[in-house]
């Protein structure tokens, strides 16, 4: 079932307006009924389902130890599910971006 645009628009929501180290932009791209999550042109995770999925990198994994792994769509790479709770936490999800991003690669030039 696709993600609704109010989830996302809530996800966003929580993004918006907090101060990140890098002063990073979150924005997102809408992709077969899902959206892919970037900040500063890095894919750090997406709306799969009405669930907020984030890469399983070193930090995020520190950050979010009794996360499940969990997979957007068959034939895709697990990802550490964000619950409910931690996306109403905006400091939280400012922090998880912070630690998050420098272990992401670069985006790739077109």
């Amino acid at each position: 079932m696709p993600s609704s645009e109010k989830f996302r628009d809530y996800v966003l929501s929580q993004f918006k307006g907090e101060l990140f180290d890098g002063g990073f932009r979150v924005t997102t791209r809408k992709m077969m009924g899902e959206y892919i999550l970037y900040a500063d042109g890095k894919i750090f995770g997406g709306i799969y389902d009405d669930r907020l999925l984030v890469k399983p990198v070193a930090a995020a994994k520190a950050m979010l130890p009794d996360a499940k792994l969990q997979l957007p769509y068959d034939g895709a790479k697990p990802m550490l599910r964000v619950t409910d709770e931690q996306i109403a936490d905006k400091g939280f999800l400012a922090r998880l971006l912070d630690a998050m991003l420098p272990e992401l690669p670069a985006a790739k030039k077109k």
